[in-house]
């Protein structure tokens, strides 16, 4: 036996443990990101009943009324190179809102706001498409903080009506049905 190396063996068979593993799941709307609500609604987690898994963690949030991409893992340590502001990559959201927002008010935006004592601001406020009472507006943030879209839009008045992360970085939810998911590639997470 070499030095300085564990072995863990449980009747007599030698426990190996798995290698990182990164998932990602388009989460539907109206579950929380936690393995146990003590409210008791239903969590990310149900979307990953009886899929042969071992634990994973989520990588960041999506709050209750917010849905899209939402990663998992069994790395700690990707998990906060992912959502380290410094190191980890953009996450962009599909904003629909409860107006239709001029040129000025995207700038706005885009500077952002003192809000409650923190610094909001987007990377990127773009006008994705408008209809006559709402928007959909593209949202690039460089980290993600509690509530941060929400927060950031009603800071200048803006109501949200949906909030759907599709990418982190170059990772892009595609068309992942709302409530499934899938293992990434090695060349997927190292894009990431």
């Amino acid at each position: 036996m070499r030095q300085g190396v564990d072995r863990i063996q449980v009747d007599g068979l030698e426990c190996v443990p798995p290698g990182r593993i990164v998932i990602m799941l388009n989460k539907p709307r109206g579950l929380v990101t936690t393995a146990r609500d003590e409210r008791g609604r239903d969590t990310v987690y149900r979307c990953l009943d009886d899929a042969g898994l071992p634990w994973l963690a989520p990588v960041g949030r999506l709050d209750q009324a917010s849905e899209g991409l939402l990663l998992f893992t069994n790395d700690p340590g990707f998990a906060a190179r992912i959502t380290d502001p410094a190191t980890g990559p953009t996450k962009t959201y599909h904003v629909q809102v409860y107006c239709v927002p001029d040129a000025a008010a995207l700038q706005a935006i885009r500077a952002g706001a003192e809000v409650e004592g923190e610094r909001l601001a987007a990377v990127d406020v773009q006008l994705l498409r408008a209809g006559g009472r709402n928007a959909w507006l593209v949202i690039v943030l460089a980290e993600g903080r509690n509530r941060q879209v929400r927060r950031l839009l009603a800071a200048f008045g803006i109501a949200v009506l949906r909030l759907v992360r599709v990418a982190i970085g170059d990772l892009a939810l595609g068309t992942l049905p709302k409530g499934k998911w899938r293992r990434l590639s090695d060349a997927e997470v190292e894009c990431l």
